[in-house]
């Protein structure tokens, strides 16, 4: 019987690849950088699957020049660089990889908000300097994080797990989501309150949205300027979540006390300011970063793409009602 032939975007771990090889011919970009414009409308030619990247803009250009494809498995929980709505019109299955990455998605953003709170980039880069002359009873004094109030803006897997790591500093938990969640609401007294309390009353805002058009610049002057002065804002979500040049004006003038990123808006660049921000705490997108996470996406990816290739809905379908 003849292999599938599948296209994979970059390399990922090789736990999901060994999985595909052995039902599937199997090519991987063989540099390590997202494929140009192009360059991916040339590669998804001819390709029974594709696993993408969210890097990867899979829209209905490139859908067409994959014309006969069983199914593009996204290896990522996000899925903003899918356009679900042309691959449902074209009856194309797509997949995520959601789960998998949860604690590791959270840890991050704890390590973050620690970062960024006491203030420990700024601290690393004396020491490296050279420049420290000892302990001063004024250096780098940064913000209490046990007792205070946690804000998390989107209550679904990571910002469940984010809020339910909060127990050991015994802080007070809000949180806006559309729909109540009882697990933060039993386990932590959480109290689900509308965006604007969440931004007047909490020290710490953690973002944990998709990206789409209500969430877009979420975060922008208007609603910066409703949070504390004394607060923090983290945001391990999607970049366009925040007006990235609006939070750098923000952070200039006092208006928070200071921000954390994994993600930005016009990624892999930052906007003009930011990266000079002594209260800014920047990482390359690197949530998901562990080896656990990274190698359960791409067995999730490989999982989903197969069963793709059989005809069979994938167990994390973004358009199950192209199965009727």
């Amino acid at each position: 019987m003849a292999k599938f032939n599948v296209y994979v975007t970059r390399l990922i771990p090789v736990e999901g690849l060994t999985l595909l090889r052995e039902a599937c011919n199997v090519e991987i970009n063989p540099e390590d950088r997202p494929l140009t414009r192009e360059e991916l409308l040339k590669n998804v030619r001819g390709r029974d699957g594709v696993i993408t990247l969210l890097t990867d803009r899979i829209d209905g250009e490139v859908m067409d020049a994959a014309r006969g494809i069983k199914g593009f498995a996204n290896y990522a929980v996000g899925f903003d660089n899918l356009d679900v709505k042309a691959a449902t019109e074209r009856k194309i299955p797509l997949s995520n990889t959601p789960g998998v990455l949860t604690l590791a998605t959270a840890e991050m953003a704890w390590t973050l908000l620690f970062a960024v709170a006491r203030r420990l980039i700024e601290s690393d880069r004396v020491m490296r300097s050279g420049t420290w002359h000892g302990w001063g009873p004024m250096q780098f004094i940064g913000g209490d994080v046990t007792g205070k109030t946690l804000g998390i803006v989107g209550a679904g897997r990571i910002g469940t797990a984010m809020a339910l790591m909060s127990k050991g500093f015994a802080m007070r938990v809000l949180y806006t989501d559309e729909v109540a969640n009882p697990v933060l609401e039993k386990d932590l007294g959480a109290r689900k309150v509308p965006f604007e309390e969440l931004l007047r009353e909490s020290d710490f805002v953690s973002v944990h949205v998709p990206l789409m058009p209500a969430t877009r610049h979420l975060f922008n002057a208007k609603t910066l300027a409703l949070m504390k002065p004394t607060a923090y804002l983290i945001n391990t979500s999607r970049g366009p979540v925040i007006h990235e040049a609006e939070l750098v004006e923000a952070l200039r003038r006092g208006v928070i006390a200071g921000a954390a990123l994994d993600v930005y808006e016009f990624e892999p660049k930052m906007v003009p300011g930011l990266a000079e921000l002594p209260n800014a705490v920047l990482a390359p997108h690197t949530a998901s970063a562990t080896r656990s996470s990274r190698s359960g996406m791409s067995v999730k990816a490989a999982t989903n793409l197969l069963a793709m290739l059989r005809g069979e809905r994938p167990p994390d379908c973004l358009n199950p009602e192209i199965y009727g």
